[in-house]
């Protein structure tokens, strides 16, 4: 008796794509086979080794016209299955219809939306002037960087001619559905501290880690004030200010030896409204206060802040905000505060919205017990097929005629 779209998700939900070994040929098989099923045109980009991007092409009447994209990613974080009441790999199904798996929400989901709102739409015999492609990426949950990062440079990419990309958002647990039009640029920092060396018995001067202990309480101080800047205006969300944690400590080779160097990693998420030069500086100037031989390194620098119009002007949200307030969804704008593919359709200037549908779900993306109940799932079936019919047939835009 179970929704054949539900069997699906399960299905898919089953393929190991959990890093740091994802199983990325069973995932790009599984969905060949049901874009096969569809009647949807394919394509495999390998943006490098063993990193393919697959293209599914639902095509419209007049090519011409700028395409819709619907990204999704085959990759998952790691799970700790001791914490887990079911088997993350086995999508099983409770008695209230919860089904519990690694990317159960982030992101597995929104990929079997994407292709059974197409087959809805399909089946009722519809056309669209605009086409409409479906990608999926891998490796997003290591940054993106051997996906969509290099496929947005490729000429298969520009050959999509996108208009306007959906991806993923995140669940809400109230009435509520969280849209994102921006996101936070993350920045990866090294700091490296050198310092005088010795024994563990004496008093040493100019050590490492009287440096590395100023750099810290520099930074965490930094981050005492954000967390109170969101805790005491209510208007605020996460995504509206700058999140910063130490996750990254190293240096010594024995307890009784004062090390000449140690290091400290942060993990730092800047929202759009950030002069991203003049933190850049701040970073400098806290570095620099902890004394000499104090530097940094960033292993990862987004500097990109485009952010996606919401104003009802613009044809694309007015299509999405439309078709919302027609099924009647409350929505909240939001900044995304992680970081998602999105930030590189952004950056080559492509509209891109993040949205996943899952309110009154609590937000278990890269938790133990992630799940999400079959009702929610089949809900965002139907709100998918109402937002790609509004979004491909967005008259021509002037820049198209």
């Amino acid at each position: 008796s179970e929704d054949p779209s539900v069997t699906l998700f399960r299905e898919y939900l089953k393929i190991d794509t959990v890093h740091p070994k994802p199983d990325y040929d069973a995932a790009v098989r599984f969905l060949e086979r049901v874009g096969t099923d569809l009647g949807l045109a394919s394509q495999k980009v390998e943006v490098c080794q063993g990193c393919v991007v697959l293209v599914l092409t639902w095509q419209g009447t007049n090519p011409r016209l700028r395409s819709i994209l619907l990204n999704s990613h085959t990759d998952v974080v790691p799970v700790f299955e001791e914490h887990w009441t079911y088997p993350p790999f086995e999508a099983v199904k409770d008695s209230q219809g919860n089904i519990y798996a690694r990317g159960a929400q982030d992101m597995k989901c929104v990929s079997i939306q994407y292709l059974e709102a197409i087959r809805r739409l399909k089946a009722e015999g519809k056309s669209f002037p605009r086409t409409i492609h479906l990608t999926f990426v891998p490796d997003e949950e290591m940054g993106g960087h051997k996906g969509m990062e290099m496929f947005v440079q490729r000429p298969e990419f520009r050959a999509l001619n996108v208009g306007f990309a959906l991806d993923e958002g995140l669940a809400s647990p109230s009435d509520t559905f969280s849209v994102f039009y921006g996101e936070k640029s993350p920045w990866w920092v090294k700091v490296k501290c050198v310092g005088s060396p010795g024994h563990g018995s004496r008093f040493i001067s100019n050590t490492a880690a009287e440096k590395l202990h100023k750099v810290i309480n520099s930074f965490l101080t930094f981050r005492e004030s954000e967390k109170q800047r969101l805790k005491s205006d209510s208007s605020l969300t996460l995504g509206d200010v700058t999140s910063l944690n130490l996750t990254m400590l190293e240096g010594g080779v024995s307890f009784n030896v004062v090390p000449s160097e140690m290091a400290a990693g942060f993990d730092i998420r800047i929202p759009p409204t950030m002069d991203l030069k003049a933190f850049e500086e701040q970073v400098a100037t806290w570095c620099r206060g902890a004394g000499d031989g104090v530097t940094y390194e960033f292993i990862q620098k987004c500097m990109d802040q485009h952010i996606t119009s919401t104003e009802e002007s613009d044809p694309w949200w007015k299509a999405f905000s439309g078709v919302c307030r027609d099924m009647k969804l409350q929505i909240k704008l939001e900044i995304f505060p992680a970081a998602t593919d999105s930030r590189y359709i952004r950056a080559v200037r492509h509209p891109a919205i993040g949205f996943s549908p899952m309110n009154h779900t609590p937000v278990l993306l890269h938790d133990h017990n992630e799940f999400l109940n079959e009702q929610v799932f089949l809900r965002g079936i139907d709100i998918y097929a109402r937002l790609l019919s509004a979004l491909a047939l967005v008259p021509p835009l002037p820049a198209e005629a």
